[in-house]
């Protein structure tokens, strides 16, 4: 709708995870070296938390995309509020064990057990990846626990990754989950984007989508994003959106801090006015280029 008022080949803020438009922070690249070292490693259990908005799902999607290979089975739980007949039905399909598999979980065990064996042997990877993993019920962390246990005499059998929100740290916290717990061999947190990767951010998909930053938004109004978005990456693209529709309506560009505040209104997002150092506006080029 606004994309050619704008000069811009396509809208450069939609949700979907398009790796085009891909940003990884620096807090984002750390938590995805060590999901990557986790599940190359064979590390047992990765934890990788942080608030809703912040790019865990990014970060999980990006390092599977690395490990990915021919020998690699890496089976992604990006719904985990299964009960745990569903639970070892869905891990039975996804790792190709036999029909037969499903049935239970004594006889997923009796078939997914020497798999294990057999792939460490060929040195395959064989990961389980479980997103939102803050809706994991109690009995479904108890089995990813069991399931982390598998292991030779000399390394794990599975990795295993969590990715969620604080909840999940919270959750780990409880006497009866410290079993679990005590097997995290490592831990990444993602915090907000601060106001240098909020610029770049914003600056890096409006350049992928074929527009010129400065043309689009002024810095001040940037300045407002990162204040009203709080930083929160997918906040940061909501707000960036609807400011970008409200400025075609207003027939106004580039889009100054009035129409970031009055989109930021009508979601009904917040920011308390923060003391910002002003930065250059937009980034250089090389600031916003995805890194693997």
């Amino acid at each position: 709708m606004y994309q050619d008022f704008f000069g811009l080949r396509e809208r450069p803020f939609e949700l979907t995870p398009d790796p085009r438009f891909i940003y990884l922070s620096d807090c984002h690249l750390e938590a995805l070296s060590v999901m990557h070292y986790g599940i190359v490693g064979r590390k047992g259990i990765t934890l990788i938390v942080g608030e809703a908005g912040t790019g865990k799902t990014t970060v999980v999607r990006a390092a599977l995309q690395a490990v990915e290979r021919p020998s690699a089975r890496c089976v992604y739980v990006s719904n985990p509020t299964l009960t745990r007949a569903e639970f070892y039905e869905f891990l039975a399909v996804s790792f190709g064990l036999p029909p037969e598999a499903a049935a239970s979980k004594t006889r997923f065990l009796f078939a997914f057990e020497p798999m294990l064996v057999r792939r460490a042997q060929e040195r395959a990877l064989t990961a389980l990846v479980i997103d939102e993993a803050q809706s994991l019920p109690f009995e479904l962390l108890e089995e990813v626990r069991l399931l982390a246990n598998l292991e030779t005499p000399t390394e794990k059998l599975l990795s295993v990754v969590l990715a969620g929100q604080p909840e999940l740290a919270e959750t780990l916290e409880r006497p009866e989950l410290r079993q679990l717990k005590q097997r995290v061999a490592l831990r990444a947190d993602l915090g907000p984007l601060d106001m240098r990767q909020t610029a770049a951010y914003v600056a890096g998909r409006i350049r992928r989508a074929g527009g010129e930053p400065t043309a689009v938004f002024t810095t001040e109004a940037v300045l407002m994003i990162r204040v009203k978005s709080r930083g929160i990456p997918r906040s940061i693209s909501v707000l960036c959106d609807n400011a970008l529709l409200a400025a075609y309506a207003a027939g106004k560009k580039p889009v100054g801090p009035d129409l970031v505040e009055e989109a930021a209104l009508g979601l009904r997002m917040g920011g308390a006015a923060a003391a910002v150092q002003s930065r250059s506006w937009p980034p250089t080029p090389g600031a916003v280029e995805a890194r693997p």
